[in-house]
C-alpha cells in the first residue's frame, strides 16, 4: 500500500505466511502420499468410481459431470477426481489421514524468518463429523497457509525431506524427513502427469522443461456452516525441473473473477513466472 499505516489489515498482511485458506485439490497430493506410505495402495491401483460418492449426509461429485469410470491412483491425481480422492481417503482412514497431515507440518508454523506466520487450522479426528472424510481428503474443512503448502510440496520434490524456509541468506537450514524417498518419487511422477495429456494443468506447461505440480479450486466458507457457490480460491503449486528441482512456485488467487478453476486461473501465472525464472537462473532446457 502507498500509505502503509492507513491501509486496512488485510492489505498489510503478508499472505504467503499469514493467510489461512482452504486449499482444495492441491491438498490431494498429501492424501495420496499418506496412502502410498501406509502401503494401502500403489500408483497403479485402480478403483471403479461412480459419478458421485456419499459420506454420511454429504454427496461428493466431480467438478465436471461424468459417468462411471475406472481410474488408477495416478489418473485420479492427474484428473483431480474428487470421488477418487475421497475413496483413497476412506481407504486411509481418519486417524492415519490426520497423522500424515500433521507429519507434513500442517497445523503448526514452518519457522520461516518472517513475522506474523499463521499456523493453519487442522481439526483432530475427535472433532470430525460423519462427513468430514468426505471433505478433508479434498482439502476442504481445514485451513493452511501458502508457505505450509510450499513446504509440503518441497518434501515431495526433495525426496521426502523438508528444509526450513528462510528469507535471510546464511541462516542454518533444518532438515526433516517426512516421507520415504520411494513415496516422494512416486508422488512426484504422478504430479508430472497433472501437466500431461488428460491432466488439469495444461496451461502450466513450459516448452523444453519437465515440470510437476497440482491445480486447486476450493469453495470458500460462507460463514453459515456451509460453502459459497460463488466465491473460490484458485491455486497452483509446482516445481521445476521435475527430476532435479531448483524452483518451487505457489500461486494462490483469492476470489477470481470470470474463470474459477486453478488450471485456468493460477496455472498460467505459474507458467509466466517459471518461463522467466528458469532462463534467469541459467537452468537449460532438458533434452
Amino acid at each position: 500500500p502507498e500509505r502503509f499505516g492507513g491501509a486496512p489489515a488485510y492489505a498489510r498482511q503478508n499472505r504467503a505466511v499469514a493467510a489461512n485458506y482452504e486449499p482444495g485439490s492441491t491438498f490431494k497430493a498429501f492424501t495420496v502420499a499418506g496412502a502410498l506410505e501406509e502401503r494401502t495402495l500403489d500408483p497403479e491401483t485402480t478403483f471403479d468410481l461412480p459419478p458421485t460418492i456419499t459420506v454420511a449426509d454429504r454427496e461428493i461429485e466431480e467438478s465436471h459431470e461424468r459417468g462411471p469410470v475406472t481410474l488408477s491412483v495416478a489418473q485420479i491425481l492427474a484428473a483431480s477426481s474428487n470421488v477418487g480422492s475421497v475413496t483413497i481417503g476412506l481407504e486411509l482412514g481418519s486417524k492415519r489421514f490426520d497423522r500424515w497431515v500433521r507429519r507434513f507440518g500442517f497445523g503448526e508454523g514452518t519457522d520461516v524468518d518472517v513475522p506474523g506466520e499463521a499456523q493453519g487450522i487442522v481439526p483432530p479426528p475427535s472433532e470430525y463429523s460423519g462427513s468430514s472424510m468426505g471433505n478433508l481428503p479434498l482439502g476442504q474443512g481445514l485451513a493452511v497457509t501458502p508457505m505450509q503448502m510450499a513446504m509440503g510440496y518441497q518434501a515431495v520434490a526433495m525426496g521426502g525431506v523438508t528444509h526450513t524456509p528462510h528469507v535471510a541468506t546464511g541462516t542454518r537450514v533444518r532438515r526433516k524427513r517426512v516421507l520415504s524417498a520411494r513415496t516422494a518419487t512416486q508422488v512426484s511422477r504422478m504430479l508430472e502427469g497433472v501437466l500431461g495429456a488428460g491432466g488439469t494443468a495444461q496451461e502450466a506447461r513450459v516448452p523444453g522443461y519437465r515440470l510437476a505440480g497440482k491445480t486447486g479450486t476450493a469453495e470458500k466458507p460462507d460463514g453459515l456452516g456451509g460453502y459459497s457457490k460463488t466465491k473460490f480460491v484458485s491455486s497452483f503449486i509446482g516445481y521445476a525441473p521435475a527430476r532435479h528441482p531448483r524452483l518451487l512456485v505457489a500461486v494462490m488467487v483469492d476470489e477470481p473473477k470470470g474463470e474459477i478453476y486453478g488450471g485456468l486461473v493460477a496455472a498460467p501465472a505459474f507458467e509466466k513466472i517459471v518461463s522467466f525464472a528458469l532462463p534467469y537462473m541459467r537452468i537449460p532446457p532438458e533434452g
